[in-house]
């Protein structure tokens, strides 16, 4: 299996990876954390997936994808912080002034998951920010110690799958996800 990531502009991947079986449906879309929450919480059903198209367009797009071949296998959300709900989040931290990127979201498809493709796309995110010109990278995910986390709620990664990336632990936060306190992960890309 060889796992390419690329930016994320083709619509049809995107709502693969993140859209709803019903396209009136009122799911996350990935929206949650990428909008203001005001924008977020008006959009609903078929508003949501047109958000995401709209974004889908702009430069730089919501986020990176992964493909086994032609296949979209996976879906990972980043964007500079400042676009995004973190920029006025009070549970996440900022730790300085840097106008750094936010990673979100790692979701692989099922079928295809315990292969390392979440490990491919935090890294082709990494990529992509650097690309971008981000001067630094954050994830918030779980510090779960090594327990099993629900699959719902494991979309923002564990601390030891940043570990791995080369991320350090930058700063605690308030923010508790599953039952797990969320940490704030940093990798300087200068």
């Amino acid at each position: 299996m060889s796992i390419e990531v690329r930016p994320a502009t083709r619509f049809a991947d995107v709502r693969t990876m993140v859209g709803p079986k019903r396209p009136d449906a009122n799911v996350c879309w990935c929206l949650s954390y990428r909008l203001p929450s005001k924008e977020n919480l008006a959009l609903s059903a078929t508003a949501r997936g047109e958000r995401v198209k709209k974004l889908c367009r702009e430069d730089p797009p919501p986020g990176v994808l992964a493909y086994d071949g032609d296949e979209v296998v996976g879906w990972a959300g980043v964007h500079p912080r400042a676009d995004t709900g973190f920029a006025a989040n009070r549970r996440i931290p900022h730790i300085d002034d840097l106008d750094v990127w936010s990673v979100w979201c790692i979701r692989v498809r099922p079928g295809h998951r315990g292969q390392g493709i979440s490990h491919q796309l935090l890294d082709g995110a990494v990529a992509f920010a650097r690309e971008n010109g981000a001067p630094a990278i954050e994830g918030y995910p779980v510090d779960n110690k090594g327990e099993k986390v629900d699959l719902t709620m494991a979309y923002v990664g564990t601390r030891a799958l940043f570990l791995k990336a080369g991320f350090r632990k930058a700063a605690d936060t308030t923010s508790v996800l599953n039952g797990f306190p969320r940490v704030l992960m940093r990798l300087d890309l200068s």
